[in-house]
């Protein structure tokens, strides 16, 4: 039998293909077994696991159902979600994958609230701004704004992650929505700094050259202390995997949190913003 491999980083689509087969051979399951369980022909199955075919709603759910991941945060319907609507940078959907099982995550965003923070309400506002300059439609919107609610979920997990996050003081300087929205979202924050696993810092624009950022950054740490770091540009997001590239970006990263301000200080920082906005 002729086996097509799929590089699962590749596209959605092929990362849909890739873990639909992976989790059937898991099991033991061949084609013909999974075709039963779905309520499809074999034919259809081997399409989508070599990515000859999109798949459809209907199959990513019945998927959810062969393998009983129904309700969890690594469902086939929220992959199928991803594809369908296409508004994700290519790479950000494999990246999230990773963030939900990682051990550690450490964020330095610049510009806007990183989303693993951000209210509802902040989201909405910062999706409604693509909607008007026509970059997404208002149902492509409302999928990011559910995924950042999934995302946010997924560290609510026992043991639960360390969160590192170091934000631009243009992520808290720069209004979003009305103002009341931009007061509750700083209280998310202050509020995040006050878990027992997180660290919150803000890097001021004092810091200068100091800061050995000049664009987003996340590195994760998995369970196996394995590493990989993500970034995007305006066409696509980039996971690293490659020690070579990782381990010195994660040597900026605590570069930044030593020339940073203290989680205290960053939170009276915060507090007094906030206070300040009428």
């Amino acid at each position: 039998m002729n086996r097509k491999e799929l590089d699962p980083d590749s596209s959605p689509q092929a990362a849909f293909g890739a873990r639909l087969r992976s989790m059937r051979e898991a099991r033991g399951w061949t084609q013909d077994e999974l075709a039963v369980r779905m309520g499809y022909s074999s034919t259809h199955i081997s399409s989508i696991e070599t990515g000859r075919k999109l798949p459809t709603l209907r199959l990513a759910r019945s998927a959810d159902v062969a393998f009983g991941i129904v309700g969890t945060v690594e469902t086939f319907e929220r992959q199928w979600r991803e594809i369908h609507h296409g508004s994700l940078l290519e790479g950000f959907p494999q990246y999230v994958d990773f963030e939900s099982r990682a051990a550690e995550i450490r964020v330095y965003e610049v510009g806007v609230i990183p989303g693993l923070l951000q209210t509802p309400e902040y989201a909405r506002a910062l999706e409604h701004g693509s909607v008007k300059r026509g970059a997404i439609s208002v149902e492509q919107a409302e999928e990011r704004v559910a995924l950042i609610a999934e995302r946010q979920a997924a560290l609510i997990r026992t043991p639960p992650p360390l969160v590192f996050a170091v934000l631009d003081e243009s992520c808290i300087r720069r209004p979003m929505g009305e103002p009341a929205i931009m007061k509750a979202q700083l209280d998310r924050i202050m509020e995040f700094a006050e878990q027992p696993n997180t660290v919150l810092q803000v890097a001021p624009f004092a810091m200068g050259a100091r800061r050995p950022f000049n664009l987003p950054i996340t590195v994760l740490t998995m369970a196996d202390r394995s590493l990989m770091s993500y970034a995007e540009s305006a066409q696509r997001g980039h996971l690293e995997r490659d020690n070579r590239f990782v381990l010195p970006i994660l040597t900026a990263y605590h570069q930044l949190q030593a020339e940073a301000p203290s989680q205290a200080e960053s939170m009276a920082i915060i507090d007094q913003l906030r206070k300040d906005i009428q």
